[in-house]
């Protein structure tokens, strides 16, 4: 192998690059084969290489931070992973190192798609709430901006199907509102960033809601069949078939014939009786001056007291057997070679307590 520079075995003498070769030469050797001209130019070669060198090491730099940069200011680039199933590992083994944590899952799990599916839209907004909460600090840096991305997605399909304005607008308030008690501990290490990012967010959060609250439900153009104009029996089937009471007291609000069936005892017996358990109610029992029981107003008195009995079209599964994260339509390895592999549903809080280790 050459040297470039002295050669230990042989003091005084060199090695130098000529247009024939590598050829030794000593300073002191006046009859060297090797001219004067040809060491400097094999010198100023070494230079050039070494100029470019660093001038295309610069250059990769001045990439990469623009890369960065454009990553950093840009929320909207898809920088995460888009997978239908994942793998959670609670502890580290020989095969594998570390944990999955609830910002890995929310990265690498298809959030993004499952938002535009109807079946899994409140699961998602339930979760998002969940972690405006209490979760948000535990993210990652890429968590939260994912999070932030996904909200706004979230908020955007609102805004085109004039649809679910009101949960949005809950989760929207209480994402803020946790933002401002965390801000104020931004030395903590509470979230991850500079405070004025987190700033500019609050003021995005604050920008939705005015959309939301300005929002102009469009009327159908179809001249068709309403729900006035239905039988008795089916509007209040149909009724039945809202589980929050909220929206029966804005059905109730379109005209003064929805609004007398809305005030019908049974259905709000049956709301109470979905939600909330029979020893929760007898705890909580109204009776008005004829006797009867105030079903409604026992009804709104037992939402501030208890949590409702959640209920979706479709949620995340987990199985046991072999610690797959996946949606209820997606084939993972177990169900592929055992389709009566042991898999339970996961409601929101049971997506949030499988990473609490």
């Amino acid at each position: 192998m050459p040297f470039l520079g002295q050669d230990w075995r042989s003091p005084g003498q060199s090695w130098v690059k000529t247009e024939e070769g590598w050829k030794r030469t000593s300073a002191d050797d006046t009859n060297n084969n090797v001219s004067v001209e040809s060491f400097c130019k094999a010198e100023q070669e070494e230079c050039f290489n070494k100029e470019n060198l660093l001038l295309s090491f610069g250059y990769d730099m001045a990439a990469k931070k623009r890369k960065k940069d454009f990553m950093n200011n840009n929320s909207k680039v898809p920088y995460f992973h888009m997978e239908k199933w994942i793998y959670v590992h609670k502890g580290s083994t020989k095969e594998r190192h570390g944990y999955c944590t609830l910002g890995e899952a929310f990265n690498r799990l298809d959030f993004c798609s499952a938002i535009k599916d109807t079946r899994r839209f409140n699961y998602i907004v339930r979760l998002l709430e969940l972690i405006a909460k209490s979760k948000l600090p535990s993210l990652s840096g890429v968590a939260q901006k994912n999070y932030i991305n996904i909200l706004e997605k979230v908020v955007q399909k609102v805004l085109n199907d004039q649809q679910n304005v009101r949960p949005i607008k809950e989760l929207l308030q209480t994402l803020y509102d946790s933002l401002c008690d965390l801000v104020q501990d931004m030395g903590k290490s509470v979230l991850v960033g500079n405070i004025n990012i987190w700033v500019h967010r609050m003021e995005r959060i604050l920008q939705w809601l005015h959309q939301l609250d300005n929002i102009q439900i469009n009327r159908p153009a179809s001249t068709g069949m309403t729900l006035k104009d239905l039988p008795v029996n089916l509007q209040l089937n149909i009724m039945e078939r809202l589980s929050d009471g909220r929206d029966l007291v804005s059905l109730g609000q379109v005209c003064p014939e929805l609004g007398t069936l809305t005030e019908d005892r049974l259905l709000w017996k049956r709301l109470c009786q979905h939600h909330f358990t029979d020893r929760q109610i007898r705890k909580r029992l109204m009776v008005s001056d004829k006797g009867q029981l105030e079903w409604k107003k026992m009804y709104f008195k037992l939402s501030r007291c208890y949590p409702h009995r959640e209920q979706y079209s479709d949620t995340l599964h987990f199985c046991s057997h072999c610690h797959i994260l996946f949606w209820k339509d997606t084939n993972h390895p177990c169900t592929a070679n055992n389709p009566e592999s042991c898999t339970m549903p996961l409601y929101p809080q049971d997506f949030i307590n499988l990473f609490n280790f």
